[in-house]
This record gives structure tokens, C-alpha cells and sequence, in this order.
């Protein structure tokens, strides 16, 4: 099965580029320009791996996409792309697992991705293990769940 990645970015130049080069190296890629479409596609589909422009139609378009990302009951990675990073730890407490600057050799870039895919996938293997309840999630569990994730994230 191929993994599936959310790739978004405002620069039609840079979206396609990577997109041919995940897709070389087998990932099944969707793109987006901008962060509500890349909202939407959030909330429509699953996918293993969010990658997003950290600056595109706001300097905060990037932190929504990754928020919304964050929302998804199927947890996907999620890495910033960007020629700006931020300093310290700030675009871990947006919510993202890493970030990645560009440009970036194209090597590194799949390094990166795979490691972090792997990674991740550990986390919810083990969060899963761990958390296997005897009941029925009802919505505020499953709310209450979320809101524990976020604060886990966040520190």
C-alpha cells in the first residue's frame, strides 16, 4: 500500500517538483495551494503525512494547516516546509513533528520523510497498545481524548 501524503504550498513551482520527486520514490501524493484547500482535504481524506508551507496566502497559513491536521482522528505526521524557519522550539508548539527547510537536498528530504513516517506510526502503534479501553468511546471521551493530545503535543 502506498503511504499517502497531503503536500501544500502556495508556489506552484515547488509543489509540482516535490510532487514528481515523492512520486518517483512512491508515495501517492495529493496537492494543495493554499490552506483552506488543504483543510478541506484534511477533513475529506486520510492520509499518513501532512506536509505544509509554513507562509503562504498569511503568515500563519501554514500553523492552521497543521492545526487542522492535528484534529484529524487519523493522526497524521506532520512537517513544516519552509525558507523561514522559526526559531526554537515555536513550530513544535504549532503542533508540528518537524520541520524542514528549504531548499533542501533532495536525498535529506526523503531521509527525512521516511524517518518521520516511521516514527510516528511507532508513536500510534504504542499510544494504541497502551490505550486499549473496554468501552465505547462516546464523543466527549473522544473530545476529552483530543484535548489530552493537544496538551501532550504541546509540551
Amino acid at each position: 500500500m502506498k503511504r499517502r501524503i497531503l503536500l501544500v504550498d502556495d508556489e506552484l513551482a515547488i509543489l509540482l517538483t516535490l510532487k514528481a520527486v515523492l512520486e518517483l520514490h512512491g508515495f501517492d501524493v495529493e496537492t494543495a495551494a493554499s490552506a483552506r484547500e488543504a483543510k478541506s482535504k484534511i477533513r475529506a481524506h486520510p492520509y499518513h503525512m501532512v506536509i505544509t508551507d509554513m507562509r503562504m496566502e498569511n503568515e500563519r497559513a501554514g500553523i492552521e494547516v497543521v492545526r487542522a491536521a492535528r484534529e484529524a482522528e487519523y493522526d497524521p505526521a506532520v512537517a513544516m516546509l519552509t525558507a523561514f524557519p522559526l526559531p526554537g522550539e515555536e513550530w513544535e508548539n504549532a503542533g508540528a513533528d518537524q520541520m524542514l527547510v528549504k531548499p533542501m537536498n533532495t536525498n535529506d528530504l526523503l531521509l527525512q520523510i521516511e524517518a518521520l513516517l516511521v516514527t510516528h506510526e511507532d508513536k500510534k502503534h504504542k499510544a494504541k497498545q497502551g490505550a486499549q479501553p473496554d468501552y465505547i468511546a462516546t464523543s466527549t471521551d473522544r473530545k476529552s481524548h483530543s484535548a489530552r493530545r493537544k496538551a501532550a503535543a504541546s509540551s
